[in-house]
C-alpha cells in the first residue's frame, strides 16, 4: 500500500486488522449503499482495540448507518433544488459553489453528501465545465465561488491550475475558497507546488479545512498545512459535532486550540445535517449550545467557531450558538448579560 493508495471496501479493512472478520458480513450490507474509503494516515491513527475509537467512528462503517429514520433525506440541504447548471449550487445570491469532483479520499460516515459521493464519480470537464464558468461569469452578483465536492483537492496540480486561471478572467469574482479533508487525510498530496497551484490569481484566496478530532493533525499534517499557509492562502475551519468524536469540551478546545496554532481559524462547527443513517452521531440543538457556550469565555476570542444549523431542505445556514444576554426583547427593558460563570449583570436601556 502507497502512500496514497486508500483501502477500499470491507475486505481491505479486514485485511488491515481495522475490522473484525466476524463483522465482514454485517458491513458489506452497509458498503453496498455507501461509499467506503480510508487513506493509510488515517488507519495509522485508529486503535482497532479501542471501541470507541473517535478517528475509527468516523471512516469505520457501522450498522448503524442501516437505520434511516423518517426526517432524513436523500438531500438533506437542498442542493438539487438549488443547482441551475450541473455543478453549480447558488443558494445565496453572492456565492456560488463549485462541485468539481464527486469523488473523495476518504469516506466520513457522517457525510451529508453521502448518496452523492462515491469511487468513480466523474469530474467536472469538457462542455459540463464550459457550463458551469459561463453561468458563473453571466451573474455579475456571484461575488465569491466555493470549490466543494467531493474533495477538490484530489484532482491534479495541473486541473486545479486550470480552473484557477479560468476563474482568474471573472472579473466580478472577488473570492475564492476551497473546501478539503486532504491536508489531515491525504496530507502528502498538499506539496508546496500544490499549494502554489491552488492560488487564483488576482482573487482573495481561502481555504477551509475539515477536522473533527485534535488527533488529525499529525506531524505530516501540521506540514500540509504549513504549506498552504505559507503558500498565502487564508486558512478556516470546517467541523461536525459529533457524538462520540468531538462532542465533550475537553475535545472540542483541544480541537479548536489545534487549528489555531497551525494558522487555521475557527470558522464553522456544524449540527449534524439529516443524511440517511447518521442519527447515531447527532446530539441535540440544546446539548450542542450547551457544549458552544462552555467554550466561551474560557479559551480564546480565536478558538470560537460558529454554531451552525443548515435548515433542512435548502433554506440555508442559520447560527444557533447559544445567547448570553435575556430580557432585552421589549423597548426600554434592562438587559441581563451572563458572564462565563454563569453569574447575570444588568445592562441598562438605551
Amino acid at each position: 500500500m502507497t502512500a496514497h493508495t486508500p483501502l477500499r471496501g470491507i475486505d481491505a479493512l479486514v485485511a488491515q486488522g481495522l475490522v473484525v472478520p466476524g463483522r465482514r458480513e454485517a458491513l458489506e450490507a452497509v458498503a453496498e449503499r455507501y461509499a467506503v474509503s480510508v487513506t493509510p494516515a488515517i488507519a495509522a491513527l485508529i486503535d482497532p482495540s479501542d471501541a470507541a475509537d473517535p478517528i475509527a467512528r468516523q471512516f469505520i462503517p457501522d450498522t448503524a448507518e442501516l437505520l434511516t429514520l423518517p426526517q432524513e433525506m436523500a438531500d438533506p440541504i437542498g442542493d438539487e433544488a438549488h443547482s441551475p447548471v450541473e455543478g453549480v449550487v447558488h443558494r445565496y445570491p453572492d456565492r456560488a459553489l463549485l462541485k468539481l469532483v464527486h469523488a473523495c479520499p476518504v469516506y466520513c460516515r457522517f457525510c451529508f453528501r453521502r448518496e452523492m459521493v462515491g469511487p468513480g464519480g466523474a469530474s467536472l470537464a469538457g462542455e459540463k465545465l464550459d457550463a458551469v464558468l459561463a453561468y458563473l461569469a453571466s451573474r455579475p452578483e456571484i461575488w465569491e465561488v466555493i470549490m466543494t465536492g467531493g474533495d477538490p483537492f484530489i484532482l491534479s496540480a495541473r486541473r486545479v491550475r486550470d480552473v484557477a486561471k479560468r476563474l482568474a478572467a471573472i472579473p466580478h469574482i472577488k473570492v475564492t475558497r476551497w473546501h478539503t479533508r486532504v491536508p489531515v487525510v491525504d496530507p502528502e498530496r498538499v506539496t508546496a507546488d500544490y499549494a502554489r497551484a491552488l492560488r487564483v490569481p488576482g482573487k482573495a484566496s481561502y481555504i477551509a479545512i475539515h477536522a473533527n478530532h485534535p488527533r488529525e493533525f499529525t506531524p505530516a499534517a501540521r506540514a500540509a498545512i504549513a504549506r498552504l499557509a505559507d503558500a498565502g492562502h487564508v486558512l478556516l475551519s470546517q467541523s461536525v459535532l459529533l457524538r462520540g468524536v468531538n462532542a465533550d469540551i475537553e475535545t472540542l478546545a483541544a480541537l479548536m486550540r489545534a487549528f489555531v496554532e497551525n494558522r487555521v481559524k475557527p470558522y464553522y462547527l456544524h449540527h449534524p445535517d439529516l443524511a440517511p443513517g447518521t442519527s447515531h452521531f447527532r446530539l441535540s440543538l440544546a446539548e450542542g449550545q450547551a457544549l458552544v457556550k462552555s467554550l466561551r469565555g474560557h479559551l480564546s476570542g480565536l478558538c470560537q467557531p460558529t454554531y451552525i444549523l443548515d435548515i433542512p431542505g435548502g433554506a440555508g445556514k442559520i447560527p444557533i450558538g447559544p445567547s448570553f444576554l435575556s430580557g432585552c426583547e421589549m423597548p426600554g427593558a434592562e438587559a441581563q448579560a451572563e458572564d462565563r460563570f454563569g453569574t447575570q449583570h444588568s445592562y441598562p436601556p438605551a
